[in-house]
């Protein structure tokens, strides 16, 4: 299986709090809430496209006790997510819980790198972390994340817990997919290509003989 991370970003990079005032207020963040005034019909479509694509959750243990207090308790049913997210398996990486209480749940003790790569040798398509921004960007620096899913709202914000910190290395992506939104998120889907590349700038001509990039498509159909 593959690891794709799913993450909701301000233009400056923070990933804490987007759904409400009370989401997330640790170390004393009080700027929750700002995704929702942009949550559009086309933004809903796309996470549940991009849901489809999920053989299992891969979460961190602080997430993964928000989603098992709040999911089982949503009965709406036109909700498009409940269902899915109750259902599908989640694997908790965490050395301070025993089990899990929200089924079907596997508990995933010792080292991350190790627990998660073996994971990833399984059959399926994708396991998506969801939140989790410190395991999706540990993962990341083990180079353990094959896919970048970023939903990026039009707000800088200037504190919170930010998505991507401390790199353990310079990372390269393919941009593979984008799309904006009626009310101005964008949707960016990048494809992990190992080392990032560097080159020194030698003018436009180079530019246009050796970097003729090819042209990004979509990739979130029905």
């Amino acid at each position: 299986m593959k690891i794709a991370v799913m993450e909701f970003l301000t233009l400056d990079g923070v990933s804490q709090g987007p759904g409400s005032s009370t989401e997330d207020t640790s170390d004393g963040f009080t700027g929750g809430g700002w995704l929702v005034p942009h949550m559009d019909d086309t933004f809903v479509l796309r996470m549940s496209e991009w849901l489809d694509r999920a053989d299992g959750l891969l979460l961190g243990r602080r997430t993964y006790s928000a989603f098992a207090r709040d999911w089982p308790a949503i009965t709406d049913p036109d909700d498009p997510f409940t269902e899915r997210m109750n259902s599908l398996p989640k694997y908790v990486v965490s050395n301070t819980i025993e089990t899990g209480n929200w089924p079907p749940t596997t508990v995933l003790r010792g080292d991350p790198a190790q627990t998660v790569r073996g994971l990833k040798t399984r059959p399926g398509r994708e396991l998506q972390i969801h939140g989790s921004a410190r395991l999706g960007s540990a993962l990341l620096s083990m180079g353990l994340v094959d896919t970048l899913r970023l939903v990026v709202a039009p707000t800088v914000l200037g504190s919170g817990r930010r998505l991507l910190t401390h790199p353990a290395a310079a990372t390269g992506l393919r941009l593979a997919g984008h799309e904006a939104t009626p009310r101005g998120l964008l949707l960016l889907e990048y494809e992990v290509t190992g080392a990032a590349i560097i080159s020194d700038y030698e003018g436009v001509a180079a530019i246009q003989q050796t970097h003729r990039a090819p042209r990004a498509r979509r990739t979130w159909k029905p």
